[in-house]
């Protein structure tokens, strides 16, 4: 009897910390960066609505308790309701590039002053704000542990900074040796980042205390997706490659040996499939384990944007403003729209629609 308890335990427990299909609350989807959506799309999503911004949208869309909320390069988080309406505005003072995260009804936004901003949900009133020394060009992301929830971001002043999710207070800082672009991963209590100083820092996120660094790269613009021995991550040079956390090695290593380009998308992880973009146009699926090409796309145009995946498709987008859906089992292309503005953030997707932002300063809704 007791076993039959424990694993009804367990299960309720899996639950109640699963995300939910109509939220998507950071800008890969989870705490772990994993890309991976639990919603679903139409076979053919129709455009249903648009909203304008001021300037250009480099930031990704973020969504949960029916609200949609993106940062825009003209200095304001808008926050808007599912179908399109304007509920909110706030206005940073500077250029947003960073997604947001919402967390417990609170958005975490960084700006380009290096400026993390606390705002409710509901409202769009400032809770609080802290200082970093550089801009913030990458989401916050978030862990729990007992009682307090922290706030870990990183900023273009080498630090990544921990922040009390409640006050605003500065917990701690762990400095590298370079700007930090991406959002950390949070996994197992650690937070992990590719630091464009070349090296996968991972830090206790209780104390900020480093547990180790390792040399993988020359320069990590990306995100990094995290598992818990695993890491996937894309370099500058065009290498994509698993490191391996308990030995410190880079176990398999990919390389398109002619293009070299950089990648700048994060990596999405489902099943046994890695999947990433890279700047030669192309979207690539390996196998996770062995680092096996197991098929590419060629989107047609420059990829920054990272891929999304949702049931058993992927959804990714290029520099030409190109929305497009391929197959994941075998890449094959399957919807596409062309926005016709650089599209360089990924789409969120929750409650069966697709919302992302584009250069011409609009956020656009597909669904059915």
């Amino acid at each position: 009897m007791k076993y039959w308890i424990i694993i009804l335990l367990f299960l309720t427990s899996v639950k109640l910390f699963a995300q939910p299909s109509d939220s998507w609350p950071i800008f890969r989807g989870d705490q772990k960066l994993y890309g991976l959506s639990k919603s679903s799309i139409p076979e053919s999503p129709k455009l249903k609505w648009t909203f304008e911004t001021g300037d250009n949208i480099k930031s990704a869309p973020v969504v949960a308790d029916g609200k949609v909320v993106v940062g825009s390069t003209d200095g304001i988080v808008y926050c808007l309701d599912t179908e399109g309406k304007l509920l909110w505005k706030f206005e940073t003072g500077n250029s947003i590039e960073a997604p947001a995260m919402i967390l417990d009804k609170t958005i975490y936004i960084g700006n380009l002053d290096g400026v993390l901003y606390a705002l409710s949900l509901d409202s769009g009133e400032k809770l609080w704000e802290y200082e970093c020394e550089n801009q913030i060009i990458g989401s916050a992301n978030w862990w729990k542990s007992g009682d307090k929830t922290r706030i870990v971001v990183g900023s273009y002043d080498y630090y990544l900074h921990c922040v009390d999710a409640q006050t605003g207070e500065g917990l701690w800082k762990y400095e590298s040796d370079n700007f930090i672009n991406g959002a950390p991963a949070c996994e197992n209590g650690m937070a992990m980042f590719g630091g464009c100083d070349g090296y996968l820092h991972l830090v206790d996120i209780a104390s900020g205390k480093l547990i180790k660094k390792i040399d993988v790269a020359t320069y990590v613009a990306s995100s990094v997706a995290a598992e818990v021995d695993k890491a996937y991550i894309g370099d500058y040079d065009g290498r994509f490659f698993q490191v391996d956390l308990k030995s410190d090695e880079t176990t398999w290593v990919w390389e398109d040996e002619n293009t070299h380009l950089q990648f700048i998308a994060s990596p999405a992880i489902i099943g046994d499939k890695v999947l990433t973009a890279n700047y030669n146009k192309f979207l690539y699926c390996f196998n996770k384990n062995t680092g096996e090409k197991l098929w590419e796309y060629n989107t047609g145009r420059n990829v920054e944007a990272s891929p999304v995946v949702v049931q058993n498709k992927v959804i990714v987008a290029n520099m030409r403003g190109d929305l497009i859906i391929v197959n994941l089992s075998d890449g094959k292309p399957v919807w596409k729209y062309e926005i016709g503005g650089q599209i360089i953030s990924n789409p969120a997707i929750a409650g069966g629609q697709i919302y992302v932002g584009a250069f011409d300063g609009n956020v656009y809704c597909f669904g059915k």
